[in-house]
């Protein structure tokens, strides 16, 4: 896990070291600072009692500028005592400012390796998601990816920096402190050897115990996430339909299965507060009832003693704080393990190196099968033989779940076939760099999506280099130039996130307009004109038919108008082709075709009559 963290701290290794450098000076001085305290309390009690040192003292007679020292057994003088305080006193102002400062310095460094560490991971999740299939992305789930994006990494920085500072501190300082113990009184010593173990089987019980809770706790923010997410995405239906009471039942539920696992495992967490508290008072009487009695006995100074108390509360907090970062990592490990599931997730459309690209738009599908779940006995596609010529107009029809919009989405490989190939140009799409492939390609999505930012920026996703006689064109083939510059800002209207102040027949024009400045060698609309009055999809028809020579395009229309004028109309049913041919050729020998005409025009009559 800690190999895993530490891959994060790219570019930031620098402030990463010098942070355990720091730290490592900063726990070093806070360490002696009781050693020079205990040598002023133990000078001061031999004085005031006339006793002989315990102990020899080295100080700084300032007057002659000199290192003077005191045997052991020799009494100090009033002169000795004021030189012993003064020099030991500004030892323990200059260690205590030294570790003030490298402190700090190690919390500033600290900072900065946290954020670039951060900053590192997202970027890394972003990326990689980047890379994913439609398949990849559908197994994560959007709302688990923003969580892991967000929340997991949040945990996974508190994690890396508590391993550059606080890890490299606590071992540190325990060291330390056992070692000024131990030259300082080694019969009192002995009491930590009963202390930390009890201290370290206390914890490893806890971390045992926290980690699948808090990995339930996370599932339980996707859920509440998700939820969350399709609320706002379906506002709009929401209110239609007066559920609002239902979703906020529903939110309310996800926000209380995340309160109860946060209340489990932090109750594990507040049972360790007595329990450690007991190790360390018990720890602390013991100290006072040996040491006080060979103060008694005159065998221990009580300087001494109160260094021992301080080393004490070092090293016991000490373990205390390695046996929580332990913990703290278990809880974090689910996040960390979570953050390395994308990244070492193999996307499952791999990218080739080929520079070949999409010259005339000729598809062929050969032998084709296709499954979501590569399940070959749970085929959305079965037995594809279909050849479309470059430049030719297609039109597919079928009934909802047919597999229309899963046919096309094989063009531009959003998913990989089960079996058989789909060529274009005579070249396997498998074969191509899925960005030579995908800019041969413009796609008008059954779900049509616009981005925060003008209608001008937008657009410009078709084509960044585009003019604005270019952009006027492909806005008036799409029928979108007309309500544009009904706008007071006509082209630089501000669109808010996903273009709701747009109505969604004017998103789809927006749509169509921007896959035209594409300049495509193939065009797919997948059902993108079904929010459009009858006489703007014909005179949409109109424009492409224009436009689009040498153009292969593909229409999925659920209306019979859209496409019967198309130079060739695949019926698809249940995830087979039924019948291929013009209009004409259809009414003549396709029934399903056929009912569907008669449905459409009985429709049409009545609706006229």
């Amino acid at each position: 896990m800690i190999s895993k963290l530490l891959k994060g701290a790219k570019g930031y290794e620098l402030p990463s070291i010098f942070t355990i450098v720091f730290v490592l000076l900063e726990t070093a001085l806070e360490v002696l600072l009781p050693m020079a305290m205990a040598t002023i309390l133990n000078t001061m009690q031999v004085f005031s009692t006339a006793n002989p040192l315990l102990t020899s003292v080295t100080y700084l007679d300032w007057s002659q500028f000199q290192f003077v020292t005191v045997q052991k057994g020799a009494f100090v003088t009033a002169e000795m005592l004021k030189h012993i305080v003064f020099t030991y006193g500004v030892v323990m102002v200059v260690f205590s400012a030294l570790s003030l400062t490298f402190g700090a310095v190690a919390g500033r460094l600290c900072a900065v390796a946290g954020s670039g560490f951060s900053k590192n991971m997202r970027k890394f999740l972003f990326d990689k998601v980047q890379t994913f299939s439609f398949a990849n992305i559908d197994k994560f789930s959007t709302a688990s990816l923003v969580t892991r994006i967000t929340t997991d990494v949040n945990r996974a920085q508190q994690s890396f920096m508590m391993l550059i500072r606080t890890v490299v501190r606590a071992p540190a300082m325990l060291i330390f402190s056992t070692i000024m113990a131990l030259i300082n009184a080694t019969n009192l010593a002995w009491v930590f050897l009963f202390a930390i173990p009890a201290l370290g089987v206390i914890m490893a019980v806890l971390a045992t115990k926290v980690h699948p809770l808090f990995k339930q706790m996370l599932k339980n923010y996707d859920a509440m996430n998700a939820c969350v997410q399709e609320d706002l995405t379906a506002i709009r239906v929401v209110k239609a339909f007066v559920r609002e009471d239902y979703e906020e039942q529903k939110y309310r539920k996800a926000a209380e299965d995340v309160r109860l696992s946060q209340l489990k495992a932090e109750k594990l967490m507040i049972a360790m507060n007595p329990l450690t508290s007991t190790v360390m008072y018990g720890t602390v009487c013991a100290l006072l009832i040996i040491g006080g009695s060979s103060i008694v006995q005159g065998s221990m100074a009580s300087g001494t003693l109160t260094a021992m108390m301080t080393y004490s509360t070092q090293i016991l907090s000490s373990v205390m704080m390695i046996c929580f970062i332990a913990v703290q990592l278990v809880m974090s490990r689910a996040s960390i393990d979570r953050i390395y599931e994308v990244l070492d997730e193999t996307p499952s459309i791999q990218d080739s190196a080929s520079n070949k690209t999409v010259n005339s738009g000729e598809i062929v599908f050969q032998d084709v099968d296709f499954s979501y779940s590569n399940n070959k006995d749970n085929l959305t596609l079965q037995g594809i033989n279909l050849h479309i010529k470059s430049g030719q107009s297609v039109g597919i029809i079928g009934g909802t779940g047919d597999g229309k919009s899963s046919l096309v989405q094989l063009i531009p490989r959003f998913y990989d076939v089960l079996s058989g190939r789909v060529l274009v140009d005579g070249t396997d799409v498998r074969d191509y760099s899925q960005h030579n492939l995908r800019e041969g390609v413009a796609m008008v999505l059954q779900k049509n999506l616009l981005f925060s930012g003008t209608i001008k920026e937008n657009l410009k996703w078709g084509n960044p280099d585009a003019t604005d006689e270019e952009i006027v064109e492909a806005c008036k083939i799409a029928c979108a130039h007309d309500f544009i510059m009904s706008f007071p800002d006509g082209y630089l209207t501000e669109l808010g996130q996903g273009g709701v102040n747009v109505s969604g027949g004017q998103k789809q024009r927006l749509c169509i307009a921007r896959a035209l400045l594409k300049k495509p060698k193939i065009m797919i609309m997948d059902d993108s004109t079904s929010a459009v009055d009858t006489a703007t999809d014909a005179s949409i028809r109109s424009g492409l038919k224009t436009l689009a020579k040498g153009m292969t395009t593909i229409i999925i229309a659920q209306r019979l108008t859209s496409v019967q004028d198309c130079d060739q109309i695949v019926v698809l049913d249940d995830g087979k082709i039924d019948a291929v041919g013009t209009h004409q050729q259809l009414m003549e020998s396709c029934s399903i075709y056929q009912e569907a005409y008669r449905s459409q025009q009985k429709g049409t009559v009545e609706g006229g009559e």
